[in-house]
């Protein structure tokens, strides 16, 4: 059964972090990465994401007219009605009925996942960071950044990657926060290092993405960042700001400022095929490299293996009939993690 009324079915909610193996389940759900696959009768079948502020869960809708699949696509909110089951070590949800939908504010608050940190406190710990830097020209053009009210409102919202690490509203900032604390915290023990760099580079090196990204509904990619990308956006929005420093102060900036952050921004994908313009040929711009793939992975692991900051509960039903002791495997770390406390008797 496939419905396509803009219904007014009630909307009750279960969270996809709520889901247990063979459960009915219904509701309004993002949509993400649809496809239209055919079934060995050659009968055209939905598979996709089904998302919420928790999580995601892969789904699979056996028989789907070409004209629903459009509309889910062109959407990307659906109500839905299916139950889950366990497959290769995951859960599922195998759909029944599916209903394209424009969300309310009131779903959109339930579908789009947030930090769970408070965006303005994070954004003033940064800020102390960055007032707290030596040199006076490094000061100088994160105070541009930071005067730059339309940019730090997407700064403080975005999250920092479609679907990989940091995925969720203010994700950008939260993982800028964590690596510059990372930074601080490191780079005190390798003298030769400029602190006042990395520090900068790190602040700067993701902010292409609050032009790469849409996140007003579900996340995906803008047709500049597309066209142009974060890593290549960042390199000419920091062409742009340090003109802006050297207009209002009459002086220029050191010889190679520019050119290292410029550098850091190109590189810090560490390696062409991860997207890198260049490999990091500074010692700011390796580490900035290491500690930004550091941040990303961990969070990953983090929220696979112990999404509510601590161990997995031995009794919990999502891990009976899947992989019981492992999460599902981890596409952006390329393995499944091991969950259990290993200290625990």
């Amino acid at each position: 059964m496939t419905t396509f009324s803009g219904s007014s079915k009630p909307r009750s909610r279960r969270y996809i972090a709520e889901f247990v193996p063979y459960e009915r389940v219904e509701g309004v759900f993002a949509i993400h990465n649809p496809q239209l696959g055919q079934t060995k009768t050659a009968k055209p079948f939905l598979k996709c994401l089904i998302g919420d502020k928790t999580g995601q869960a892969p789904a699979r809708m056996w028989t789907i007219e070409p004209a629903i699949f459009r509309a889910v696509s062109n959407v990307g909110f659906a109500y839905i009605e299916g139950e889950t089951q366990a497959y290769q070590g995951e859960l599922q949800v195998i759909v029944q009925v599916i209903d394209p939908t424009e969300p309310s504010e009131e779903d959109l608050r339930e579908l789009i996942p947030s930090s769970k940190r408070d965006p303005e406190e994070m954004f003033a710990e940064l800020k102390s960071v960055l007032d707290a830097l030596a040199h006076p020209a490094a000061r100088a053009l994160a105070q541009t950044y930071l005067a730059d009210e339309h940019l730090m409102a997407a700064f403080k919202r975005a999250p920092a990657a479609k679907s990989m690490h940091h995925a969720y509203l203010g994700g950008l900032l939260e993982h800028t926060l964590s690596l510059v604390n990372l930074a601080t915290r490191v780079c005190p023990l390798y003298p030769g290092v400029n602190q006042d760099v990395v520090v900068l580079g790190l602040f700067l090196h993701d902010l292409g993405k609050t032009r790469e990204l849409v996140y007003d509904r579900v996340f995906g990619y803008s047709d500049r960042g597309e066209l142009i990308g974060h890593i290549v956006d960042g390199a000419i929005m920091l062409h742009d700001k340090a003109q802006q420093v050297m207009r209002a102060t009459g002086q220029r900036l050191p010889q190679n400022l520019v050119l290292v952050l410029q550098h850091i921004i190109l590189s810090h994908h560490g390696v062409p095929e991860f997207g890198a313009a260049k490999v990091p040929m500074t010692p700011e711009a390796l580490l900035v490299s290491m500690l930004d793939n550091l941040d990303a992975k961990m969070n990953i692991a983090v929220s696979a293996a112990r999404p509510e900051g601590g161990f997995a509960d031995p009794s919990d039903q999502r891990g009976e009939g899947l992989n019981g002791n492992f999460t599902e495997k981890q596409w952006g770390l390329d393995t499944k993690l091991f969950r259990p406390d290993p200290l625990a008797d």
